[in-house]
């Protein structure tokens, strides 16, 4: 639970592991007469351990370069708690807001243990949860779409993208589709949202003019962060993630992951 934690909070996955490994150091070097409840310490100290991290990565991403998404998480079981849209809404959100909101309604955590882990009241924290909860609503998919049918669509995706054809690419798209794509400032990508079916599919045949005469290799159709989708490798070994929001059997997003620095952790899947 502690690394769920920190991956919510902190939306990487390097972070999030260097928290939970300081949260644990904590424990060991605690006196343990001080500690009526374990769990509760871990909780606390992981929990405030994120708050003090985002008050410095939000100066960092004050001077990020293009658009900023969370670290892909790649597995292959749903998860509704970290598909994009919602990290993405988590983002929106104060430190406070987005720990009373994860502890209690993503973790099920009693307001009372909140209130330990955040050094406030009972009453601040169902507050802070109610506003967090009232912005990221609307962020959960709809209608969940079934994992199969999700991967048939990222493989028509794909297969389309890649070989240039525009029409069964656009095709795919909701009328409202937005594309998002995260390069770190350290590979090429589209440094501001792309919006519509026709703006999309012009930038993918520009990117396939660009990419003909270069191999690009598929690694698995998978869930990236509970949406379907896929990884990919790039001639020069530099892995990406695309992740595909999908509703009423149509692409609403896609989100693009392209930052090395942002896929360390995924290296495992190009054995």
């Amino acid at each position: 639970m502690l690394l769920r934690v920190a991956y919510r909070m902190l939306g990487s996955v390097a972070d999030a592991e260097d928290v939970v490994q300081d949260a644990w150091l904590r424990w060991t070097a605690a006196d343990r007469g001080d500690v009526a409840v374990p769990a509760a310490f871990l909780r606390r100290t992981v929990t405030r351990l994120c708050l003090d991290h985002l008050k410095s990565a939000r100066v960092q991403r004050e001077d990020y370069v293009g658009q900023w998404l969370p670290e892909p998480i790649v597995e292959d079981t749903p998860d509704d708690d970290v598909t994009l849209p919602l990290m993405l809404a988590l983002e929106r959100l104060s430190p406070l807001e987005r720990a009373a909101f994860l502890l209690h309604d993503v973790f099920g955590e009693r307001f009372e243990d909140v209130a330990d882990a955040l050094g406030r009241d009972a009453a601040a924290c169902r507050q802070l949860a109610a506003r967090a909860r009232a912005h990221v609503r609307t962020e959960r998919p709809r209608y969940p779409v079934d994992r199969a049918h999700g991967l048939e669509i990222a493989h028509a995706f794909f297969a389309a993208a890649r070989g240039g054809e525009i029409g069964k690419l656009g095709a795919l798209l909701a009328g409202d589709a937005a594309m998002y794509s995260d390069g770190g400032g350290k590979r090429p990508a589209v440094a501001r949202v792309i919006h519509g079916p026709d703006e999309i599919t012009r930038t993918h045949a520009a990117l396939a003019k660009l990419a003909r005469d270069r191999t690009v290799h598929l690694l698995r159709y998978t869930l990236v962060n509970g949406l379907p989708g896929f990884v990919t490798r790039e001639p020069d070994g530099i892995l990406q993630t695309t992740a595909l929001l999908i509703e009423d059997g149509r692409i609403k997003a896609i989100y693009v992951m392209r930052n090395p620095d942002k896929l360390r952790h995924l290296a495992h899947l190009d054995s």
